[in-house]
């Protein structure tokens, strides 16, 4: 089966992606029927869910709810969007994603200056706006934790740096292409956690990838060979009929 899917860019220095069971999403629109949408698609993708459907409610939930991401609509009652945008600026940082039926630069580049985080028009794919959510808390995340800036994990005789695309192994320079070493990199960048091959897919290959998911079983066996018998304090595992991850022992 061949999937499509968004291109992200190739794992920027300290990205990685975030626990989504850790994360809430709050959606603030007057629309019910698009955010039942939304709380669907995202509660599959495994995140929580907070609903407001007008700017006063939007602003005493993200206080009591102190959610990780807010997707903002921005012509609601009581209060419009750029009015709650404003109020949540002087007590929260949380990225913030506008939603408008709005399609001009004016408007977008608005939202920007007032603190948003991204702008996304009306109508939308509701997976579009599943992956750029992701997106937004990956960055989030990296800017949070400056020790990860450069880019580099170390374990136990390996050491995988993805700003200059190299990859050493008990001290010597292995020879990786891009793909390899920006895989091995999301694994172990989250050790212990394991990773469906189409999550990897998404954040490795990208959304826009034309191809099967075995891809990412052949990258996974190249990368066996290169790191089996390294080391007893980490391994590449194959978890049977779910997908893969980097465990720490």
């Amino acid at each position: 089966m061949y999937i499509c899917r968004k291109m992200h860019s190739a794992l920027p220095a300290g990205e990685r992606m975030v626990t989504m069971a850790e994360q809430k999403i709050m959606i603030v629109d007057d629309d019910k029927n698009i955010c039942e949408l939304l709380r669907l698609y995202f509660e599959k993708e495994g995140f929580k869910t907070a609903i407001a459907n007008d700017g006063v409610a939007a602003i005493e939930l993200a206080k009591s709810e102190q959610p990780n991401l807010m997707l903002l609509d921005i012509m609601m009652p009581e209060l419009d969007g750029w009015q709650v945008l404003r109020e949540i600026r002087k007590f929260s940082e949380m990225p913030i994603i506008m939603l408008s039926a709005k399609s001009e630069t004016f408007d977008k580049v608005l939202g920007l200056e007032l603190g948003a985080d991204d702008y996304i028009v009306k109508p939308f794919d509701s997976k579009e706006v599943v992956a750029r959510v992701k997106a937004v808390l990956r960055r989030s995340a990296a800017a949070k934790e400056p020790e990860k800036a450069e880019g580099v994990v170390e374990y136990d005789k390996l050491k995988i740096n993805i700003a200059n695309y190299e990859m050493i192994v008990d001290g010597k320079v292995v020879d990786t292409p891009p793909k390899e070493l920006e895989l091995i990199y999301h694994l172990a960048s989250n050790p212990n956690r394991v990773f469906t091959r189409d999550q990897l897919l998404d954040e490795v290959w990208g959304f826009d990838y034309y191809g099967n998911s075995r891809t990412v079983d052949v990258h996974i066996k190249r990368l066996r060979e290169k790191l089996e018998g390294v080391s007893d304090k980490w391994e590449l595992r194959t978890i049977w009929s779910v997908g893969y991850k980097f465990e720490t022992k």
